[in-house]
């Protein structure tokens, strides 16, 4: 929830061999209102939701607008806007429940209707529908961006959720999964201690004055989630609000230094990630690089933590592969809406334990399309 990524992606052919080249990229804040609406979604009424999921569509279509101009381009311009949406609830069929499901807010009509421009959203229900975990869905790009590197990678994503791709050879041969929290829980803290002022650890500053708690390190890391056996995704209904304001209590009662819980909660992400490979990645393969993207790439204390915990296996940026480490989740879902309007199914069966590969994704054809 830290703001609206939003990438300008160039994208010549569909499927296997698509050519994918990124042209602008921004990151737009959230409104207040939505930042309120947001935070409080677990606890809102039908109507407050309903009212949500339109606000997010004006606030995204306005991001729209702020990446055409920041690129100098008309809606004219561009062919196709792929939205995820902001999800405010993840229940796949991994947690055990009689129902799965998912919710990404951020009406694809509302952002069609105010650019003109066709636009492909909710990309993940029909993926759960067909009996997969909704998630990842990035390493359809991973593949694409990292199958001729001649070795085996991991693509790793630290954005609020931490997730993994490893790429050896084929497609169906991919396997990904969420490998448990990335920054949520650092930048709730970050934000219950400004009282909403920051939305996170601003390159680590306040974590990097701090040292690890080991016996709650010890506590975090016993958590069920990790002995789970991929496919498996979660979301903040595990690693979001409900655990920082249990482990909040510990700086407001003066137990532990606000700098010690935020070092440690890095060390939680970093030993999530590493514990995740040693136990389900490394068997399968001998790893040469791992390329890491999103928003933890920029924290300094993360990085270094994660270079000396993976060593001698190489770390490196998605930026060396022409990816801006913040984008990459932007871009990966407009190749999927590339995706979507080609007609190609672009869910992994391997990576989500879906069924089938199905098409992901609704389509509201904008003014853009003539004809219809």
């Amino acid at each position: 929830m830290d703001g609206i990524d939003a990438a300008l992606v160039r994208i010549r052919g569909s499927g296997e061999n698509a050519e994918v080249r990124v042209e602008n990229f921004i990151c737009r804040e959230y409104s207040d209102a939505a930042k309120k609406l947001l935070l409080s979604s677990g606890s809102l009424r039908a109507g407050s939701v309903s009212d949500l999921n339109f606000l997010l569509g004006r606030e995204f279509a306005a991001a729209v607008f702020d990446l055409l101009r920041e690129a100098s381009l008309e809606t004219t311009d561009v062919d196709l806007v792929g939205t995820h949406g902001q999800t405010v609830f993840h229940n796949p069929p991994s947690l055990g429940g009689n129902i799965s499901s998912t919710l990404q807010l951020g009406e694809a009509d509302v952002v069609c209707e105010a650019t003109g421009i066709t636009t492909v959203g909710d990309f993940r229900t029909r993926d759960i529908a067909a009996g997969g975990e909704g998630a990842p869905l990035i390493p359809y790009l991973d593949y694409l961006l990292f199958s001729g590197t001649g070795k085996c990678v991991i693509a790793q994503n630290i954005g609020g959720i931490s997730n993994c791709t490893l790429v050896t050879g084929g497609l169906a041969e991919l396997l990904a999964f969420d490998t448990g929290p990335g920054n949520s829980l650092i930048d709730s803290v970050a934000r219950f201690d400004s009282g909403g002022k920051k939305s996170f650890d601003e390159d680590g500053a306040i974590a990097k004055r701090g040292s690890v708690k080991e016996d709650l390190l010890r506590s975090l890391m016993k958590n069920p989630y990790f002995d789970i056996k991929p496919p498996k995704s979660t979301g903040r209904e595990l690693f979001g609000e409900e655990m920082v304001t249990r482990l909040f209590l510990l700086v407001e009662k003066k137990d532990i230094p606000l700098p010690d819980l935020l070092r440690t909660l890095v060390e939680f992400t970093v030993c999530s990630i590493v514990s995740a490979y040693e136990r389900f990645v490394y068997p399968r393969a001998d790893v040469g690089e791992v390329i890491l993207s999103g928003g933890g790439a920029r924290n300094p204390v993360m990085i270094t933590r994660l270079r000396e915990k993976l060593a001698p296996v190489k770390l490196c940026l998605s930026d060396d592969y022409g990816i801006p480490a913040d984008a990459k989740e932007a871009v990966g879902f407009a190749v999927l809406a590339n995706e979507t309007v080609c007609g190609n199914r672009a869910n992994v069966p391997g990576v989500t334990g879906a069924r089938d590969a199905t098409i992901l994704g609704k389509i509201s054809i904008g003014k853009n399309i003539v004809n219809v």
